[in-house]
């Protein structure tokens, strides 16, 4: 038999200890001299040579054929050595670990700086990697990696959702900005420009922002693609994957601090809105612009403060004492309000906060929501909804339809309309009054509501919120499916119910007249309002993200709560 130190090759019928791996493939059997750890195979004198001939094999690790057999190693059973190169020591291994700092390194590495760690603390990879190499740890930072990538995913996405609002804002901002300029006529049109540059600006900035954020993810999320990979590639090389495992060890450290410091980050949206100035036109020609852009960042889960109260007065020439039992926002900011007392529906301008106009309707109003920005229904008094047209300086009742059911709450999305009922159930109807779904029973039979009351989306959560008087908060999600009920020692007798944007609920309680507020996971943040707000008997309330107000209509009132937060 011949010898792994034979200094030549041979070409023949006759057995080796060792054949060259990559002869072997052309069915020749040539005597292997050396085994090329980065290659995974054995190499003949003429493939050793290969190895110092070409500038991509030169660096590659060659161990004399003598060293696998003297560690009892077969042909089936390769040496297992590192392959990963020194960054810091070019074409050396990382072979070395040492126990005392837990770091791997080259024998350069270890040589220089950790020549007074204990030399029984020091230990080379090839040699003792029977006692360093856990395969379930291994396995176990493998697992790790995934879930980091997950997370920088399920980061990013949030940042996509951030832009989408963002660009959102910015629309509606540049809205507002044309609108107080066309009020104010030919002597703003010369300074609204700044403004609007002045929105643009703030917004190109913030994109920046979120998208060099993206850019920061998408890389660490690369760089354990490629940790990830080459740990899953060294299956077999127990030394190799020792190796990959303790760099993914230190790149999960990094990636934690830096997706720990992200999260905390991710708890404030952004937001972009425009306030007019509206003294503008006794100096608008000194002005800078038409008004303030602002940039509104606010801790998801902080407990709003009222930071401005005031009352809006709804009370128009005939009326009786009002009750005003649910309002609504426009794209236009104008809040519609329906009065049940006058069997009105009144429309409020936010900013002067007055009443500008008002229909009559044939029967008593519950509820109301927005359909479109020329379109809103309303639930009635008599089993049935009433469309309103709201285009224009007038509004105008059209058409209605009856149900088979009283009505309440009424909410609308994707062309649906969601209806409550006083009782224990919620209705889904397409826009012309067809049935599509009743929502009652949960998969035990047991009743999801006893006395359901206003419902609310919240888009960014994809999930469908149900006040109950009796029961709370009733939770769907976006497919309809019944979640957990959020309930609380401060939810009593639960009337309105509305959402903020930023995974913030706004619960009115009737009783103890309070607003509280929760998180999307049913969590209490506390209560927004204080003893001395003027909150008697609130019904519904609704939340301009923009402006940052709070708007809470009361029964038996002519009055209606505006709430400036902070």
């Amino acid at each position: 038999m011949a010898t792994g130190g034979s200094s030549l090759s041979k070409l023949s019928d006759e057995n080796f200890d060792f054949v060259c791996t990559a002869c072997d493939k052309d069915n020749k059997k040539l005597e292997a001299v050396r085994y090329c750890v980065e290659c995974l195979g054995y190499c003949c004198e003429e493939c050793t040579e290969l190895h110092t001939r070409f500038p991509t094999l030169r660096n590659h690790y060659l161990l004399d054929v003598g060293q696998g057999k003297q560690d009892g190693f077969q042909q089936t059973k390769l040496p297992e050595f590192p392959t990963e190169r020194c960054c810091f020591h070019q074409g050396k291994v990382l072979d070395m670990f040492c126990e005392t700092h837990n770091v791997i390194g080259c024998s350069t590495c270890i040589s220089k700086d950790h020549r007074t760690c204990p030399d029984n603390e020091i230990h080379s990879i090839p040699e003792m990697i029977g006692t360093l190499f856990s395969l379930s740890y291994s396995k176990q930072i493998q697992k790790t990696l995934k879930d980091l990538m997950v997370s920088i995913t399920s980061i990013r996405d949030a940042k996509d959702v951030q832009l989408a609002t963002l660009k959102e804002a910015k629309i509606k901002a540049i809205k507002q900005v044309t609108k107080f300029q066309n009020a104010l006529e030919s002597i703003v049109k010369k300074v609204s420009e700044k403004s609007r540059k002045e929105v643009i600006d703030t917004y190109k900035k913030l994109e920046k922002e979120i998208l060099q954020d993206k850019t920061d993810l998408k890389k660490a999320s690369d760089v354990l693609q490629v940790t990830k990979d080459k740990l899953f590639k060294a299956e077999g090389n127990r030394a190799q994957r020792f190796v990959c495992t303790k760099i993914a060890e230190r790149k999960i450290t990094e990636t934690e601090n830096e997706i720990s410091e992200r999260k905390m980050n991710e708890k404030t949206d952004v937001h972009l809105s425009f306030k007019p100035n509206q003294s503008l036109m006794d100096y608008i020609n000194y002005l800078h612009g038409t008004g303030e852009v602002a940039v509104v960042s606010r801790k998801k889960k902080d407990l709003y403060k009222v930071k401005v109260r005031k009352s809006i007065n709804i009370k128009v020439p005939g009326d009786n004492v009002s009750s005003s039992l649910g309002c609504c926002l426009t794209f236009d900011d104008q809040l519609l309000i329906t009065d049940y007392n006058n069997q009105k529906l009144k429309r409020v301008d936010i900013h002067t906060l007055t009443v500008i106009d008002y229909c009559k309707l044939d029967s008593q109003p519950f509820a109301v929501c927005l359909i479109n920005e020329h379109e809103a229904v309303v639930t009635c008094h008599g089993k049935k909804i009433q469309f309103v047209s709201i285009g224009g300086n007038k509004m105008k009742p059209t058409r209605q339809i009856k149900m088979s059911h009283r009505c309440n709450g009424i909410a609308t999305k994707d062309d649906k309309l969601y209806v409550t009922d006083f009782d224990s159930s919620l209705y889904i109807y397409d826009m012309t009054g067809n049935l599509l779904e009743t929502l009652s029973p949960d998969e035990t039979d047991n009743k999801l509501f006893a006395n359901s009351k206003y419902v609310t989306f919240d888009e960014k959560e994809d999930k469908m919120y149900v006040s109950d008087w009796h029961k709370g908060i009733v939770c769907f999600d976006g497919v309809g499916k019944y979640l957990p009920t959020f309930n609380d020692i401060d939810l009593d007798s639960v009337n309105g119910i509305c959402v903020d944007g930023r995974s913030n609920i706004f619960v009115v309680e009737c009783c103890s007249q309070n607003i509280v507020q929760f998180n999307e996971d049913g969590k209490k943040i506390g209560v927004v309002n204080k003893e001395g707000d003027g909150l008697h008997n609130p019904c519904s309330v609704c939340y301009h993200q923009e402006l940052n107000r709070l708007f809470v209509t009361m029964e038996n009132s002519d009055d209606v709560k505006m709430f400036e937060l902070e």
